[in-house]
C-alpha cells in the first residue's frame, strides 16, 4: 500500500492516491474476475501500470455531480432493508427501492434490476459470507457489445429486441452497508474528461461466462473525484453505459483505492452495488 497525501487548492480537500491502469498494449487484453470467498483476489502480474493521481473529495461539492454529465451522482437514500446480506430483505424490498430511485434520477419509463454484487474489503468476511473483494483496477462494466448482449441475455427475447432498438442506459447503484465506506473507497473519473483510447474493450472471463468490460489507460487530463466516507444511507449511481450518443456521459471509469490516512481501526468496507436497465 503507498502512502496518499492530502493538500488544499482554496477550500477543496485533494489526496494523491495510486491507481491502478491497464498498459498499453496492441493485443486485447483479458480480465479474469475473481470468484467470492476469503481468497477473492485478482491476477494483477504483468497487465497494470500503478500511478499516481490526484483525487478530489467531492462531498463539498456533491451538487455539481451529476449522471448525465460527470456519469455518477451521490443521492440521500435511507432503505428500509435492515440486512443487506439478506436475500428476501433486497428482492422483496430493495429492488423496488432501486427501481424507484433509477427511474426518478434518470427519468426511465421502465427500470429492470439484474445483478446484485456484494463486496467486502475484509478477507475474513469474504470468507464468511461467499462475497468478492473491492475492485482494484480502474474500469468501466460494459462496452457497447456486451451492454446490448447483456439485455439479451437477461430479458425474453420477445422483449429484447424491442427494447434494443430504443435507447437504454445500465445505471450501477452503489451504497456501503452497515458502516460507512471509510476504507477501499471509491475513485471516479469525470465522464466529460474522457478522451478517446481511455478506455479499452477487455475480454471479461468468469466462472459462468465470457463477457467483455472496458480497461483505463492512464490520461493526466483526467479529472478523478472520491465521495469521502460514503455512508448506509446514502447511494452512488454510476452510468456504466448509455446508447445516447448527443454528448452525455455514456460511460463511467471507476476503480476502489486505498487510503492509508484513515484510522488504524477503521471497521473494512462492505458494499452492494446493483445493477440496472434504465429503458426509455
Amino acid at each position: 500500500m503507498r502512502d496518499a497525501t492530502e493538500f488544499m487548492i482554496g477550500n477543496i480537500e485533494m489526496i494523491t492516491a495510486a491507481l491502478k491502469f491497464l498498459k498499453p498494449s496492441d493485443e486485447k487484453p483479458v480480465y479474469y474476475a475473481s470468484v467470492g470467498g476469503e481468497e477473492a483476489a485478482l491476477n494483477l502480474e504483468g497487465q497494470f501500470n500503478t500511478v499516481d493521481v490526484e483525487i478530489e473529495d467531492a462531498r463539498p461539492r456533491r451538487d455539481m455531480y451529476k449522471l448525465d454529465n460527470q456519469g455518477f451522482q451521490l443521492f440521500d437514500h435511507a432503505s428500509a432493508v435492515s440486512d443487506f446480506y439478506d436475500h428476501e430483505q433486497i428482492r422483496s424490498i430493495y429492488e423496488d427501492e432501486v427501481k424507484a430511485l433509477v427511474g426518478k434520477a434518470t427519468g426511465a419509463g421502465r427500470v429492470v434490476v439484474f445483478d446484485h454484487t456484494h463486496r467486502a474489503d475484509s478477507q475474513e468476511k469474504r470468507g464468511e459470507l461467499e462475497v468478492r473483494e473491492p475492485s482494484a483496477v480502474v474500469h468501466n462494466d460494459y462496452t457497447d457489445r456486451s451492454a446490448r448482449q447483456r439485455v439479451i441475455d437477461i430479458l425474453p427475447a420477445e422483449e429484447a429486441q424491442d427494447l434494443l432498438d430504443r435507447r437504454f442506459a445500465i445505471i450501477n447503484v452503489w451504497r456501503a452497508i452497515n458502516h460507512p465506506a471509510v476504507t477501499s473507497q471509491l475513485a471516479l473519473s469525470d465522464a466529460s474528461t474522457l478522451q478517446p483510447g481511455d478506455a479499452m474493450p477487455t475480454e471479461r472471463r468468469a466462472k459462468d461466462r465470457i463477457g467483455e468490460l472496458m480497461m483505463a489507460i492512464y490520461n493526466p487530463e483526467s479529472s478523478w473525484v472520491h465521495f469521502s466516507d460514503m455512508k448506509p444511507d446514502e447511494a452512488l449511481l454510476l452510468k456504466t453505459y448509455d446508447t445516447a450518443t448527443d454528448g452525455r456521459a455514456r460511460f463511467s471509469l471507476h476503480t476502489a483505492f486505498d487510503h492509508p490516512n484513515s484510522p488504524a481501526d477503521t471497521k473494512p468496507r462492505e458494499s452492494l452495488e446493483t445493477r440496472t436497465f434504465a429503458f426509455f
